[in-house]
């Protein structure tokens, strides 16, 4: 198992006999199994453990049944009375030592393994995959629903509703109508109308992995719209193609960000990027990390990137697996319009989904 030989190689790296998981995030990525019971909530109600050799699960009993079902057979489970002890406390008195863990367990050292979930396996790869194909389309679906009346929450509850009758979670969900997408990059769902046009952006969550979404549906739009959203597109368009560049040589986010810097000013948007972060590695996490100018986190491949360049009152997202010789949109369906626009500074031309276009 590839997440066992990369483990090995942490604990030789940290000089521990152990390493322990509780974030939900890592410990989806380790177990493929959901540790949650309250979705905010920083740690988990039960954590995973690897020594070497093999992997426990540590948890309440009133928890191990369930996580029992979802954990795969060969790891073994093992609980402790939800009265009388707390899962950090229970995990100390288990590990062998020294050891580490990714949330404050008495005695251990404190490690962060997010490094460590990328870039992607095959595994990964199909899940995420099937994971990015549902997520349009039941995006796209909720959308061709939406009229001009239609207010920002009750479609923010069609889309929950949606997910949730497919076991998918939505820790993300911004729809926002005509008025405040151009006052608000991160527009919070209220009973306005959605009027003009409306912008749909999501965050999904399967088995830990974590897909990323926006389109927008128009009634009677703007005269600027077009323009605005194709800017956006283009920028998207030279963030994944930066993102392939930096990613084959092996270079960091920060270099990424200076191609983005660069096609703001190309579309003549230039000081855009200042107003809203642009997105980064998607992965076990919304954003396995955000870019910044001077970001030195590494450009994985393969690795799904979501960036989500924003042009007042315009953006454009999706989840794109990129390899080093290629790029896959995994938020596609093909029923959807699109558009195709070149990078700026590269020779690639990617088609980005478009507005689409309805009746009042």
């Amino acid at each position: 198992m590839q997440r066992l030989e990369t483990l090995d190689e942490l604990l030789t790296e940290q000089s521990v006999e152990a390493i322990w998981l509780a974030q939900p995030n890592s410990f989806a990525w380790l177990t493929g199994g959901d540790n949650t019971v309250v979705d905010s909530a920083a740690v988990g109600v039960a954590a995973a453990g690897y020594d070497g050799t093999s992997v426990e699960v540590v948890t309440a009993n009133n928890e191990a049944d369930r996580i029992r079902k979802e954990v795969p057979s060969e790891m073994s489970v093992s609980s402790f009375d939800w009265y009388g002890s707390s899962l950090a406390s229970a995990v100390a008195e288990r590990s062998s030592t020294p050891a580490a863990a990714d949330f404050d367990v008495p005695g251990l050292e404190s490690i962060d393994i997010s490094n460590c979930r990328h870039p992607l396996t095959d595994d990964d790869i199909e899940q995420y995959r099937a994971l990015g194909h549902e997520t349009a389309e039941v995006v796209e679906s909720i959308c061709r629903t939406l009229t001009s009346e239609t207010t920002e929450r009750e479609a923010k509850a069609a889309v929950q509703g949606a997910f949730a009758e497919r076991g998918i979670k939505v820790p993300v969900a911004l729809i926002g109508g005509a008025d405040r997408v151009q006052r608000h990059r991160h527009f919070t769902s209220t009973d306005a109308p959605l009027g003009e046009y409306g912008i749909v952006t999501l965050c999904t969550v399967r088995n830990g992995l974590c897909i990323s979404i926006t389109r927008t549906v128009a009634f009677d739009p703007p005269a600027w719209l077009t323009d605005r959203q194709h800017a956006a597109a283009r920028v998207q368009s030279t963030a994944l193609a930066a993102t392939q560049a930096v990613g084959n040589r092996g270079g960091t986010a920060g270099d990424v960000f200076d191609s983005i810097q660069d096609a703001y000013a190309a579309v003549g948007y230039p000081d855009e990027w200042q107003l809203h972060h642009q997105g980064g590695a998607g992965g076990y996490a919304t954003r396995e990390w955000i870019a910044t100018p001077d970001s030195n986190a590494r450009v994985s491949l393969p690795m799904g990137y979501a960036w989500n360049p924003t042009v007042q009152g315009a953006k454009s997202e999706d989840t794109v697996l990129v390899t080093s010789d290629g790029f896959e949109i995994l938020t596609q369906t093909g029923e959807w319009p699109t558009t195709t626009v070149e990078s700026v500074g590269y020779d690639v031309s990617h088609p980005q989904h478009d507005i689409l276009m309805l009746s009042k």
